[in-house]
Order: C-alpha cells, then structure tokens, then sequence
C-alpha cells in the first residue's frame, strides 16, 4: 500500500520514517512530525543506541481543560525509554518554543494575540499539570524541552 501524503503542504510537517522501525513502540508507517524540532528529535531517538524504545503521540493523558472545566486528552509529543546504566528511566517529552513556558505579561491591550496567549498558557499549564502528575504516579520523568534544550 503506497504511503499517504501528508496533507498540509508546510515543508515543517510531515512522515518520518525511521531506520530502526523496532525501536518504535506504535506503527512505523504512520509517525507524523508537526515541526522541524520534533523532526530532529525524532532522528535523534531512532539513532541514538541509549534509546530503547520511543513513540509519538501514542499516549493519551486525561486532564481538565480551565475554559470549560470538562475531560480532555492530552497527547504528549514522546515517550521515550532510555537506558541508563543497569536500569531503563521512561521520559515523556513535550516539545514547546521557549516562548511558551512563562504566562503573557499583564497590564497589555486585550489584542486578540494576547487573548489567544492566555488561552494557550491555560491550556498548556492544564496539560503539564496532568502530565507530571500522571508519570509522578508512575516512577516518569515529565520534560518541556525547547529550541534551548535541543540547541537551537
């Protein structure tokens, strides 16, 4: 069966195929990357021999949205398990512009790029509350990693 194109047309998105397909936990044939950065983090996990395993957006972590107060899925851009030493550490890994780790500064004009920043730093902060929780549960390490810790 011939592959799917992805759809968008942005250079930035795209399939990737891995040259370890086994380190894969979800189907090989269907990675998408959303951004050259997860693209690059992608390479990095199917190359590196400390990597045992990786996925992308396989995993579904519940959290409470702060605008509506209702369940949703938050699907963190990997899970990967590394080995270290004699034992093997799970880290799931969010990838994000440095930019959207602090909140928008108050006192600005109720512009509609301030009021879609609100939105999203709610959003996100929701989503890594969840997430740290979720792999504290379970003996996880939660990262944001940013153009900082890829070296952008």
């Amino acid at each position: 069966m011939a592959k799917k194109k992805y759809s968008n047309k942005k250079p930035y998105k795209g399939y990737f195929t891995p040259e370890n397909p086994r380190k894969y936990t979800g189907n090989p044939r269907n990675i998408i990357y959303r951004s050259m950065w997860e693209r690059r983090c992608m390479v990095y996990f199917d190359r590196n021999e400390n990597i045992i395993e990786w996925a992308s957006e396989e995993l579904s972590i519940p959290y409470v949205s702060p605008f509506d107060g209702k369940v949703h899925r938050y699907y963190p851009d990997f899970v990967v398990k590394v080995k270290k030493g004699r034992l093997n550490e799970i880290r799931v890994i969010e990838i994000k512009p440095s930019k959207f780790l602090k909140p928008p500064k108050e006192g600005r004009k109720k512009t509609k790029s301030y009021l879609y920043e609100i939105r999203e730093w709610g959003r996100n902060s929701a989503k890594w509350e969840a997430a740290k929780k979720y792999c504290d549960g379970k003996g996880w390490q939660f990262d944001v990693w940013t153009e900082k810790t890829l070296r952008i």
